[in-house]
């Protein structure tokens, strides 16, 4: 929910809401603030909650179990690729194949269960003598997710996976990256779980070709580095063959 409701903005959106869930009254419990849950759910049925009858512009209905994961770009997350079609659209674009770094993290897909999911990934990975083939850094969402992470291991994990755990700013999602592996000017491909990828953003490079996606997507994708890779329905092979 927090993930929709902050690229909500990036599409035009002046405001998000979900109604008063039980996921909020856990999530407010757990963060020490039952406080303001119990006073919520005194009225999650009369004031959190959309009125009865109420009739909106336009009603979309998902299907999620169709869904796709999509990786969207380069330039901007309106371009959008089912992850089956992207192999195709890179190659007839003339887009770089090959990543060359991925990132996860900052303020949209930074949570404590991002950041579990995506250590999950490396884990697999490392289990057969896998890891990122590239630079892969890793942005907590706030000073509470990067002290879970560090107290629960999944920081060391990802640090394992051949991942930088980076301090929980900003910092490469809005350009605060001294970026040294690529000359300005040079095509390249980068990944992301960011919110934006306009050009020259991330790096201050207008060539970067910068793809957004979700975090377990990047992870994925970091162990093959390239963009024709689809983790849905192609194998890895491990180092133990």
């Amino acid at each position: 929910m927090g993930t929709i409701c902050n690229m909500g903005a990036e599409i035009g959106a002046t405001t998000s809401l979900f109604p008063y869930n039980h996921r909020m009254a856990d999530y407010l419990n757990a963060t020490s603030r039952s406080d303001i849950s119990q006073e919520a759910s005194k009225y999650s049925e009369s004031l959190l909650t959309p009125d009865k009858g109420c009739d909106y512009d336009q009603l979309i209905e998902l299907d999620l179990s169709t869904l796709e994961p999509h990786v969207n770009g380069p330039f901007t997350p309106d371009l959008a690729h089912p992850i089956s079609k992207l192999a195709e659209n890179a190659k007839s674009n003339n887009w770089p194949i090959e990543i060359k770094v991925g990132l996860i993290g900052s303020c949209t897909n930074s949570s404590y269960q991002d950041m579990a999911r995506c250590a999950t990934i490396a884990k697999e990975a490392l289990d057969h003598g896998r890891k990122s083939k590239i630079p892969f850094n890793v942005t907590p969402g706030s000073e509470q997710i990067r002290a879970t992470i560090e107290r629960d291991g999944i920081a060391q994990t990802l640090r394992d996976f051949g991942g930088t755990v980076l301090a929980n700013a900003c910092g490469p999602c809005i350009g605060q990256w001294d970026r040294k592996d690529v000359k300005k000017g040079e095509k390249n491909t980068i990944v992301s779980s960011y919110n934006r990828n306009f050009t020259g953003r991330n790096d201050a490079n207008p060539a970067t070709h910068a793809f957004v996606t979700s975090p377990e997507m990047v992870t994925a994708l970091a162990i093959e580095a390239r963009l024709d890779f689809d983790p849905t329905t192609e194998s890895i092979k491990g180092a133990d063959g």
